[in-house]
């Protein structure tokens, strides 16, 4: 159990770094696609994607014990697939602004996808039991050393989660939306 905490660790920090710069550099700092009317739908799910990030973290990641919030985390989950799926879905018609979307970002989402569900699906293998009495889930996790460094890299991510779905949310705004592009760098 312990080396499956570790590589979780491992995949929620690299999927967070990498979700970070697609996610907030490309997608709301260089590229501006709420502020594109083909785009503006491709923003909306990367909004409703955020939100729901910041929920598994919470229901799955920090609350591990708690089998309620594990139900409601794994709804969640079964959401930000199906959020997705029509982000990737819309993708191609919202990126035409910019001549589509270039290879380079499109590995980058193919990665952060892939390190989200990774960590993800080796957390349910941590979580869920399956043996002749059927499916159980494990409760406790006191014991195992690495949980607690698990536990507390998802607690210092909520902040950046919540920060980050706000962002999303208060672009939509004019007012704001005029001072978050004013930190625009001529560089990027």
């Amino acid at each position: 159990m312990e080396v499956a905490f570790i590589l979780s660790i491992v995949l929620l920090i690299v999927y967070s770094i990498l979700a970070l710069f697609d996610g907030v550099f490309l997608h709301l700092y260089k590229y501006r696609l709420y502020e594109h009317k083909e785009s503006k739908f491709e923003h909306l799910t990367h909004t409703v994607r955020a939100i729901l990030f910041t929920g598994i973290l919470i229901s799955l990641f920090i609350n591990i014990e708690n089998n309620s919030l594990f139900l409601f985390g794994s709804i969640l989950v079964v959401a930000d697939i199906i959020t997705l799926i029509i982000d990737a879905y819309v993708e191609k018609d919202s990126r035409q602004f910019m001549g589509g979307l270039p290879r380079w970002e499109y590995i980058i989402h193919l990665l952060v996808n892939g390190f989200h569900f990774a960590s993800i699906a080796v957390f349910l293998v941590i979580k869920i039991n399956l043996d002749s009495n059927g499916i159980t889930l494990t409760n406790n996790f006191q014991q195992v050393e690495s949980f607690h460094i698990f536990r507390a890299i998802a607690v210092n991510l909520l902040f950046g989660a919540v920060l980050i779905s706000l962002l999303h949310i208060l672009v939509y705004f004019p007012k704001f939306n005029f001072y978050f592009n004013k930190l625009r760098l001529k560089c990027c």
